[in-house]
């Protein structure tokens, strides 16, 4: 029998646990350090499809960010584009943009990482005519000239999201989930994603592939174009 291995092993346990009288929570806990000694952890699976926005829930949650009073739709913008974690994005200084190349370091990544990130000429811009002459500082800053909380960006980012009326949890995490999708249905190779994002292991950022309906639909097009 397949399971006879098993049925064993269970008979043996049972013999222990009830040799020492052992309750539930101690149970539970001698299974814990058990697998713990033994350095089996589960395999994480995830079948979910990665929630994004659409092309036009994008542009008008950015569109309405602009409407909204301050540099909230600068802020939105940034966010968005250069794929950060909040974590990440709260951290970011003025230092750390260089408009000749336009790029940004995020300095202070998952990992105590750092890695550049490339911004378009329109963003490059608007961020020099936000900034003017200030030469320090937290890139976005509260009035009170201090960063801001990732909690505090999570905030204005829902705010943001329910007053679109886009019927989708809005979150700083889903403008990246959003970017990576879009780099990669545009073309980006994978292995310059996972760079761009910052991801230790290429199989982190391979589920935007799995999770592509453009690139599906795509490869659809060529595969039906020979039948």
């Amino acid at each position: 029998m397949k399971n006879q291995p098993l049925k064993t092993a269970i008979n043996e346990i049972v013999k222990i646990f009830k040799k020492h009288h052992l309750d539930y929570d101690q149970v539970h806990y001698v299974t814990k350090m058990a697998k713990s000694e033994l350095s089996i952890k589960r395999e994480k699976k995830n079948n979910k499809p990665i929630e994004r926005l659409s092309k036009d829930e994008q542009i008008s949650l950015i569109k309405f960010a602009y409407n909204e009073p301050g540099y909230t739709g600068l802020l939105i913008k940034t966010l968005f584009f250069t794929g950060a974690r909040v974590s990440e994005f709260v951290e970011l200084q003025v230092k750390d943009l260089y408009f000749g190349e336009e790029l940004i370091i995020i300095r202070k990544a998952k990992g105590n990482k750092h890695r550049t990130v490339p911004i378009t000429t329109e963003l490059a811009q608007e961020l020099k005519t936000y900034l003017g002459t200030r030469k320090n500082g937290y890139l976005f800053e509260s009035r009170l000239h201090q960063k801001y909380s990732p909690r505090r960006i999570q905030q204005i980012v829902k705010a943001l999201g329910e007053k679109t009326g886009i019927n989708k949890k809005i979150h700083p995490h889903l403008l990246r989930h959003t970017v990576a999708t879009f780099l990669l249905e545009n073309g980006m190779p994978l292995e310059q994603i996972q760079v761009f994002l910052g991801h230790e292991k290429l199989e982190t950022t391979r589920i935007y592939a799995k999770n592509s309906p453009e690139q599906i639909r795509n490869e659809f097009k060529k595969a039906m174009a020979k039948f």
